[in-house]
């Protein structure tokens, strides 16, 4: 991970991996298949670092709010891992025991298997995408510039003008939009919990 963060996926082979510690690539092959095994293995360790071990806080939104967090600050703390997570399916076995544990959580709050399943894959595809967005422009949350600097003129872009004049944050837009999917996902539970 610590390689592949200082010096992109381009730089994370095997030979390369194992000069890095010190030993031959021959070596590596006695604890890894290969490389997609190794490529899979920091999926699933950048994905698993955001994952609670359970949910338990004092409500189902409050769990997925903060696993929304802290996916978000997992997935922009390692910018070059990124496409990683969006170009490799996530089938290991430290991300489905995380899954499954969010799905005993939501199932205890009283959504069926399916839907807990369809919740979690929305808040993680919003997350993606927002995180997909911001390492993209390489601006992290701050506001985007070219926008602020567009020349709008309140006569020609009225509404536009005064959303931007408003200066709602990223971070801001993507904690009203998580809590409007949050408020959609209620009318999938069923009475009383499982």
């Amino acid at each position: 991970m610590a390689l592949a963060d200082r010096e992109g996926l381009k730089a994370l082979s095997m030979r390369r991996l194992g000069a890095e510690l010190g030993v031959e690539a021959m070596t590596l092959y006695h604890h890894l298949p290969g490389k997609d095994a190794l490529l899979d293995g920091l999926v699933e360790r950048l994905l698993t670092r955001a994952a609670p071990a359970e949910f338990g806080g004092p409500s189902w939104r409050d769990d997925l709010r903060g696993y929304a967090g802290a996916l978000t600050a997992a997935l922009l703390a390692h910018p070059n891992l990124f496409p990683l997570v969006v170009t490799r399916p996530a089938i290991t076995p430290g991300n489905l025991r995380a899954m499954e544990d969010a799905l005993t959580s939501l199932g205890r709050a009283g959504f069926p298997p399916g839907t807990a399943l369809d919740i979690l894959y929305s808040v993680i595809g919003f997350v993606v995408g927002h995180v997909a967005a911001q390492v993209a422009s390489g601006r992290g949350e701050e506001p985007d510039p070219a926008l602020l600097s567009a020349g709008l003129t309140p006569g020609e872009f009225p509404l536009l003008s005064a959303a931007v004049a408003a200066g709602r944050e990223p971070a801001a837009r993507f904690g009203f939009a998580l809590d409007a999917m949050l408020s959609g996902f209620e009318t999938a539970r069923r009475p009383g919990g499982a």
